[in-house]
């Protein structure tokens, strides 16, 4: 059974950082397609960044420059470093996962991790 569990979201003031994890169970990082997601109030569920099997990363352009999408399989974490914070990036964050490579079909996720952005 596949478990995804997001941590790392919080309180800030617009320009803060914030480093949001997701740990796996049951689902082998290396081998697949994981995902970063977020939801807003009132909003659609919005793509943030994707890191492919092969280490191939994808953002969207909203937060190119300012977040970063890593793994690190050996620990089967997935990370994504949030820095220059903006209010518009107050959302809760979803980690994602699609087995294989990346064709935008994700099918498992976690709980999801609030990030609040203040300014």
């Amino acid at each position: 059974q596949v478990q995804l569990v997001e941590s790392g979201g919080g309180a800030v003031q617009a320009g803060g950082s914030l480093r949001l994890s997701c740990a796996a169970s049951g689902f082998t990082y290396s081998r697949n397609c994981m995902g970063w997601f977020r939801q807003a109030p009132g909003k659609g569920r919005e793509g943030v960044a994707s890191i492919d099997r092969d280490g191939t990363t994808s953002y969207a352009e909203s937060v190119k420059g300012r977040f970063t999408i890593s793994k690190d399989n050996a620990k089967n974490t997935l990370y994504l470093q949030l820095n220059s914070l903006k209010p518009e990036d107050t959302a809760m964050y979803y980690c994602a996962a699609e087995s294989g490579y990346c064709h935008g079909v994700f099918g498992y996720w976690g709980q999801g991790t609030q990030v609040t952005v203040s300014s």
